[in-house]
């Protein structure tokens, strides 16, 4: 079993982008997609449970290489989709794949749409940003009347495949370096999104879906984070020491996820979705 530290970071804190936001600018869209089916299954989901019809205005946050993207396009083929992103190898990724399709670059946590939209859908990015009491209103607020903010957000982070950074990243003589990017508990419990956004919508959807991911290849779970949550830690470290923090991270995430009697490795994977309407 992992014992993770116990780190006051609480949910929803206000901080400094110099404190603990993740530099995520340098994303490696070949590691993040050696599990591209499973991370696009939550989008698809998502995407079949938006209550509209023929939205005209619709923007993927945080789209990275833009696999979400061809979805809201083949669902809403009327709608102009434009896929907004803050790492430019994602949209280098995204753009030569879909060249067809619109892709700009900007930062979430400012980012504003220049008109109100019809739609506006997030699949696995909001998380990476603090202060969702503020976040999330700011969002609906960029919604025409009856517009839908659509989210879907990981909530493994109480798990071993993250629980274990914070227990490596403690373990060692990175632990200052470290420090400011751990993000023990990101996302908050459904009742939280609902207290933010009650008042705000005039219909509200929250549900949370584990997967339950079948993973092949030798300790698989550690190459998933290394494409997502590792990857800025990672970034942080050089040479001996990032390979010795990987390490220990890797030995960490083995001994919590064996591969069953199949060879497989069953990596449960838990995430949260919300379906906000804009009121009239």
């Amino acid at each position: 079993m992992i014992r993770a530290p116990v780190i006051d970071l609480p949910f929803g804190r206000d901080t400094s982008p110099t404190d603990r936001t993740p530099i995520l600018d340098s994303w490696n869209p070949q590691q993040y997609h050696r599990y591209a089916d499973e991370r696009l299954r939550p989008a698809a989901d998502l995407v079949a449970r938006i209550p509209l019809e023929a939205p005209a205005i619709v923007y993927d946050l945080g789209c990275g290489s833009g696999k979400a993207v061809p979805l809201l396009a083949a669902r809403f083929p009327a709608a102009r989709v434009t896929g907004v992103d803050s790492s430019p190898a994602m949209l280098a990724a995204a753009r030569e794949a879909l060249p067809g399709l619109t892709f700009i670059e900007g930062d979430l946590a400012a980012w504003s749409a220049p008109a109100p939209a019809d739609l506006l859908f997030s699949n696995a990015a909001l998380h990476w940003l603090d202060d969702h009491p503020r976040l999330f209103p700011r969002l609906m607020a960029q919604l025409k009347p009856g517009g839908v903010l659509a989210v879907q957000m990981p909530r493994n982070h109480d798990q071993p495949s993250h629980q274990a950074m914070l227990a490596a990243a403690e373990a060692g003589p990175w632990r200052t370096r470290l420090g400011p990017l751990l993000r023990p508990s990101p996302v908050g419990l459904p009742a939280v999104y609902y207290d933010l956004l009650r008042a705000l919508a005039a219909r509200l959807d929250i549900w949370e879906t584990t997967y339950l991911h079948e993973l092949s290849g030798e300790n698989p779970v550690a190459e998933w984070t290394k494409g997502t949550a590792l990857k800025p830690l990672l970034d942080t470290l050089e040479g001996d020491e990032r390979r010795a923090f990987e390490a220990a991270y890797r030995a960490r995430v083995a001994e919590a996820y064996p591969p069953a009697a199949s060879g497989r490795t069953l990596f449960p994977f838990r995430r949260l979705f919300l379906i906000a309407e804009a009121r009239a």
